[in-house]
C-alpha cells in the first residue's frame, strides 16, 4: 500500500524521475519559461518553490541543498543573484503554469511553467507591435 506517499511518479523509475525534475528545474532557471506537459509541470513547481526559499535565505547550508538538485553553476549564480532579489518580498507563489492544450501526437495535456514577475524579453528581431499597427 502507498499510503501517506506523496509526489507523482510520473511512469518512470525514481533515478529517472529524479533526473528528469532537476533537469525540468535547471531549465526553468535559466530561461524562466519552460513547456512541458502538465503533471511534469506540477511536480517541478513544487522543487522549484523550494529552491527558491532556500536562495531567500542565502546561507551556505542554503547553497549546498540548492546545489543538490541544481547541478549547473550558471543557474546557481541567477537563482542566488537575480531571481533572489527579485523574490525578496514575496513570500510564495513564484511559479504559474499555464495550460496550453493538448499535444497533437499522444493528446498529452501541455503547460507552460514560468517564474513569475519576469520581465517580457522579445526575441532579437522581433519588434512589438503596436495598437495603432
Amino acid at each position: 500500500m502507498r499510503h501517506l506517499k506523496a509526489g507523482r511518479r510520473l511512469a518512470r523509475p525514481t533515478e529517472h524521475r529524479t533526473a528528469l525534475l532537476r533537469n525540468l528545474v535547471t531549465a526553468l532557471l535559466e530561461h524562466e519559461r519552460v513547456e512541458t506537459t502538465r503533471a511534469k509541470a506540477k511536480e517541478a513547481r513544487q522543487w522549484a518553490d523550494k529552491l527558491i526559499t532556500l536562495a531567500k535565505r542565502g546561507d551556505l547550508h542554503a547553497r549546498r541543498q540548492s546545489l543538490a538538485v541544481v547541478r549547473s553553476k550558471k543557474a546557481m549564480a541567477k537563482l542566488f543573484g537575480e531571481l533572489r532579489e527579485r523574490f525578496q518580498t514575496r513570500r510564495g507563489g513564484y511559479t504559474r503554469i499555464i495550460p496550453l492544450g493538448f499535444r497533437r501526437g499522444d493528446g498529452a495535456s501541455l503547460s507552460v511553467l514560468e517564474l513569475v514577475d519576469r520581465p517580457e524579453k522579445l526575441p532579437k528581431g522581433k519588434k512589438k507591435k503596436s495598437a495603432a499597427e
